[in-house]
């Protein structure tokens, strides 16, 4: 996966977006603000379903371009509302006067609500799934709230919620959330919370697992 540290590095969160929903065997598959591709190309090798990445960024898309190619994946368009899944690591911060914005450019999209936000995501999720079809999202656990009311405004009905924790001593700083588009608001889930980290530092079992097996 090729990544550039002074435009944009994937992290362990798209490597637990990736996983964190069960993928359909065939179908259609959309990693929106997908970056360098890192999200897609991870589950990639989880299904054969078709993987379309949408990205903003030409240089991120390019680079994601450049990965699929390297990986001998071709690329594919969208053709009507027929997506299965869409998997977003979306920016994560409101632009207000509290922001940092000085940032390179493309840390700055990737991390800040400027170019899309929470709205506009779920909007794009209700009008291209496919009737129960599902989004899969991370995020920060401080927009958890405005996340479920936005989901909701769309008719996406939050299913799985999971919070990650750094170590089991800290507070969680990222969540991952699954919701199904028309779908009913009961049987939400919360599942197990998952560490990323020992108190030495070394990854858990958990995560030692997804990333290199077992």
């Amino acid at each position: 996966i090729i990544q550039n540290r002074e435009v944009f590095s994937y992290s362990v969160d798209s490597v637990l977006l990736s996983r964190f929903p069960k993928l359909p065997k065939r179908g259609l598959i959309v990693d929106l603000c997908a970056g360098n591709g890192a999200v897609g190309l991870f589950a990639s090798t989880r299904t054969e379903a078709q993987i379309i990445g949408v990205e903003i960024q030409e240089r991120l898309a390019d680079m994601a371009t450049r990965s699929i190619d390297l990986n001998g994946l071709n690329q594919q368009h969208i053709k009507g509302s027929k997506v299965d899944i869409i998997l977003c690591n979306p920016p994560y911060f409101k632009v207000d006067e509290h922001s940092n914005l000085n940032e390179s450019e493309h840390y700055l999209l990737a991390r800040h609500e400027i170019t899309t936000n929470l709205d506009e995501i779920c909007h794009v999720a209700q009008r291209v799934l496919k009737s129960n079809g599902r989004l899969a999202m991370v995020h920060r656990p401080d927009r958890f709230l405005d996340i479920i009311e936005t989901m909701k405004r769309y008719n996406l009905a939050p299913k799985r919620i999971q919070f990650v924790y750094p170590k089991v001593t800290k507070e969680a700083n990222m969540l991952l959330i699954e919701a199904i588009k028309d779908g009913s608001l009961d049987g939400l889930k919360i599942l197990p919370p998952l560490f990323i980290h020992n108190e030495d530092g070394s990854y858990t079992d958990e995560i030692h697992e997804i990333y290199y097996g077992n």
